[in-house]
């Protein structure tokens, strides 16, 4: 119904601002990471979502369409509402809500507050196709930049051990630890295979 709001910033705090449009004043529920972007200027446009329910009418703002989606797509999740999803985009950046819905890092999801296992591993189901269509992500290529990971699956195919399992096993380790050291990561593959 209301796609953005333009006006002039009247207040803000992490959590809401108020903008003025046309003599209007509009209370918008901001994330964390929404508000680390607003600009320093008098003038501010957001991109908002409408949430009507029987007993309140409640704007989110945003200063990206993409977080708007993202809120959008963890609201179609059974056990998130708007407060939980704004709660983990104000925890987590956006990039990285949507890798640890890629890669189906459950811990990652779980960490934040106000989620629990089930409800990790529900927004990981619901979502995780759905992710990889949409940012065209390719669940293999996720962590290729880490060549700290490609050199200890290399070491530990050299050893004989079947490239999947080691993968799966690696990757929880770099998810853990994303600056851990090859040698590390094979030690404490070793341990798990």
């Amino acid at each position: 119904m209301i796609a953005h709001l333009q006006g002039k910033l009247i207040e803000k705090t992490p959590t809401e601002v108020i903008i003025d449009c046309g003599g209007v004043g509009y209370h918008v529920n901001i994330s964390l990471h929404t508000y680390s972007l607003i600009p320093q200027t008098d003038t501010i446009k957001l991109f908002t979502y409408l949430q009507i329910k029987e007993d309140s009418h409640t704007l989110f703002g945003f200063v990206e369409k993409s977080e708007r989606e993202i809120f959008k797509m963890l609201l179609s999740v059974s056990g998130i509402g708007a407060s939980i999803a704004r709660t983990m985009l104000s925890s987590l950046d956006p990039k990285q809500i949507i890798q640890a819905l890629a890669v189906g890092d459950v811990s990652t999801i779980q960490s934040i507050k106000g989620i629990g296992m089930k409800t990790a591993q529900r927004a990981i189901l619901d979502l995780k196709d759905k992710v990889l269509k949409l940012y065209d992500i390719d669940e293999v290529s996720m962590f290729q930049n880490n060549t700290n990971k490609e050199e200890a699956l290399c070491a530990l195919e050299v050893l004989g051990f079947n490239k999947k399992l080691a993968e799966k096993v690696v990757d929880k380790i770099v998810n853990l630890d994303s600056e851990t050291t090859v040698e590390s990561i094979i030690k404490q593959a070793l341990k798990n295979l």
